[in-house]
C-alpha cells in the first residue's frame, strides 16, 4: 500500500495532460467517439437494421436512428440476458446493472460491456482522482483509503455466464486487484444485501481504518457517519478520520445536505459532486469553487440534449454540443460503448459553462409539478428547502411534493412530507419561507401564487423519520441509490408514503 499509492497519484497526474486535449477540442473529440461506436456495432442487429455501416455523419446518424426509452430495447437485453450476442454491441455481454430507480416498481437491466466498464466507468473513475489533483496539487488523499458506499443489490446469475446487481456490486466484482487495496470495506460487507445490517458491519470495520476519501449518496452516507458516532462516542468525523479530505456524492443534489455534512465532519473537506449512472459516468466537478461538472467527452458517450419542449413529440429534435444555451434545460439522449443507442436517460440538466462544457442535473423527466402551469422542477425546490432551512435555523433529512388539485370548496395547492433532522420552532414560519423562496426561484409559480387565485399556501406536514424509510423498505429500495422521489405530478407515491405516518401524527 505504502509503495502503491505513490505510484497511483504520479499516474493520476501524469493522465491530466489527456484530459486537456479533449477539453481543448470537444467537437471533434465527440465526433471521433461517435465513428468508434459506429464502427464497433455495424455488424450488429441493431447496426443492420439501421444501416450503420451507410452512416457517414451525425445528421445521417440522427436521421437513421429514433430515440430509444428503455421500452424500446427491452426486447434486446431480455434476449442478451438469455445469452445472445452481437445484437446491441459486438463484444460479449455478460453483465447487467439493476436499476429500480423511484419512478416504477419494474426493473431495468442495463448491459455493461467490457468497454463500458473499462473506458467509461472505471476511466472517468481515474480522471475524477486526475481531476482533484490538478486542483489540489499537495494533496495526500491515497495515503489512505477510499469509504466506498454502495448499493445494496447481491449480485445474482442469470444462467452461466450473465450476472446482475446494481452498479456498485457490478464494478466492485470488476475492480482490478490493486483498487481493493485502496478501498473500504472489504467486499463481502460492500456486496451485502440487506441495507441496515450493512451500514453496521460497515461503521465497524472502517472505525479503525485510515479514511481519507468517501463516495456515496449522500441520504445514506450521513446515516452511515451519524452510526459511527453512536459507535465511537466521538462528537465529529475528524475525531476518528483525521486525514479525511474529499466527499464524492452524487445521486441526489447536495444543496440540502451540505451543512450537515459540515456540522458532522467538523473540519474543512471538499466536496465533488459526480454523475454517475448505470448508463454511462457522464460528468464531475472538477473545481471545488465552481458547481458546474466537467462533461465527460471521451470516455465511450456520444451526447445529445432534447431541448425540453421537445420532451413528448412524435419526432423530438436534438442538438449537439455547439448550439447548446446555458441554463436552458436539456433531456440528456446518449449513444455509450453499452450498446446504448440515442438512448433517452430520463435526466434533465442545464449547462453552466460551455468553455469548457459544464453541466448541472436540473431532476427527471417525470419528477416536476406542473398540475397549474407552475413548472416546478426538483433543482427549484431543493434550493427553497435550503433557503428555508437556513432562514429558520432547521436541518432537512428528506421530502417530497405533490399537487392537491382544485375542489369545489378549495383552490390548489402543494402537499409536502417533510422529514426534519431538526424540527423548526415554527412550521408556519418555515412554511412561510419555504414559499417566498420558490417566488424568487420559479417565476412560474409566483404568478400562480398570485393573491392565491391558483395556488394557496403550500401544506407541511412534518413526518417521523421512520416514514420514508419504511416507505422504501416496502418497495425494497431501502438504500443505495434507491432514494424518494422529491416531486411527482400525481399523488401516487404521496399517498402512498401517507399510509406509513403513524396515525397519531397523520393530521392530512
Amino acid at each position: 500500500m505504502k509503495l502503491l499509492s505513490p505510484a497511483i497519484s504520479r499516474f493520476a497526474r501524469l493522465r491530466y495532460w489527456h484530459i486537456e486535449q479533449w477539453l481543448r477540442n470537444p467537437i471533434a473529440t465527440q465526433r471521433e467517439v461517435l465513428q468508434d461506436l459506429v464502427t464497433h456495432a455495424q455488424y450488429t442487429e441493431i447496426g443492420r437494421k439501421y444501416g450503420l455501416t451507410n452512416l457517414f455523419n451525425i445528421s445521417d446518424f440522427k436521421k437513421a436512428i429514433p430515440i430509444h426509452t428503455y421500452e424500446d430495447i427491452k426486447p434486446y437485453i431480455e434476449r442478451l440476458m438469455q445469452g445472445e450476442q452481437n445484437l446491441l454491441w459486438n463484444t460479449p455481454v455478460y453483465w447487467f446493472a439493476k436499476s429500480s430507480g423511484t419512478t416504477s416498481d419494474k426493473s431495468k437491466f442495463i448491459p455493461i460491456t467490457n468497454e463500458s466498464l473499462t473506458n467509461c466507468h472505471y476511466q472517468a473513475s481515474k480522471d475524477v482522482l486526475s481531476l482533484y489533483y490538478n486542483f489540489n496539487p499537495d494533496s495526500d488523499l491515497l495515503t489512505g483509503k477510499g469509504l466506498l458506499i454502495g448499493g445494496s443489490h447481491q449480485l445474482s446469475s442469470i444462467n452461466d455466464n450473465a450476472r446482475y446487481g446494481d452498479l456498485s456490486a457490478v464494478l466492485f466484482q470488476n475492480l482490478p486487484v490493486w483498487a481493493n487495496w485502496i478501498r473500504t470495506p472489504e467486499l463481502s460487507i460492500a456486496l451485502m444485501d440487506e441495507w441496515e445490517t450493512k451500514i453496521e458491519a460497515i461503521a465497524h470495520n472502517t472505525i479503525h481504518e485510515n479514511v481519507s476519501s468517501i463516495s456515496g449518496v449522500p441520504t445514506w452516507t450521513m446515516v452511515l457517519l451519524k452510526r459511527i458516532l453512536e459507535i465511537t462516542g466521538k462528537q465529529q468525523i475528524k475525531e476518528v478520520w483525521p486525514n479525511l479530505e474529499l466527499y464524492l456524492h452524487g445521486g441526489v443534489s447536495f444543496t440540502p445536505y451540505k451543512e450537515q455534512f459540515i456540522q458532522l465532519i467538523g473540519k474543512e473537506i471538499n466536496f465533488l459532486n459526480a454523475y454517475n449512472a448505470s448508463e454511462g459516468f457522464f460528468a464531475a466537478q472538477n473545481n471545488i469553487e465552481d458547481d458546474g461538472m466537467l462533461l465527460f467527452l471521451e470516455h465511450g458517450i456520444f451526447y445529445e440534449f432534447m431541448p425540453i419542449e421537445e420532451y413528448g413529440k412524435t419526432n423530438p429534435q436534438t442538438i449537439g454540443l455547439k448550439d447548446v444555451e446555458i441554463g436552458k434545460q436539456y433531456a440528456l439522449v446518449i449513444s455509450t460503448n453499452g450498446g446504448l443507442w440515442r438512448y433517452l436517460v430520463g435526466d434533465t440538466i442545464t449547462f453552466t459553462s460551455k468553455h469548457p462544457f459544464k453541466i448541472n442535473v436540473s431532476g427527471r423527466l417525470k419528477h416536476y409539478i406542473n398540475a397549474f402551469g407552475e413548472e416546478v422542477i426538483v433543482d427549484n425546490t431543493d434550493k427553497a428547502i435550503a433557503i428555508a432551512a437556513h432562514n429558520c435555523n432547521v436541518v432537512v433529512n428528506d421530502y417530497t411534493a405533490a399537487p392537491v388539485y382544485f375542489t369545489q370548496n378549495s383552490n390548489g395547492a402543494h402537499e409536502w412530507l417533510i422529514e426534519f433532522e431538526k424540527q423548526p420552532d415554527n412550521l408556519d414560519a418555515f412554511i412561510y419561507e419555504l414559499d417566498c423562496a420558490l417566488k424568487n426561484i420559479n417565476s412560474d409559480y409566483e404568478a400562480k401564487r398570485h393573491k392565491d387565485i391558483a395556488l394557496r399556501m403550500p401544506i407541511v406536514q412534518a413526518v417521523d423519520k421512520s416514514v420514508f424509510a419504511n416507505w422504501l423498505r416496502s418497495k425494497g429500495k431501502l438504500g443505495g441509490q434507491h432514494k424518494v422521489p422529491r416531486l411527482s405530478n400525481e399523488r401516487i407515491y404521496i399517498d402512498e408514503i401517507k399510509t406509513f405516518i403513524p396515525r397519531n401524527d397523520n393530521n392530512g
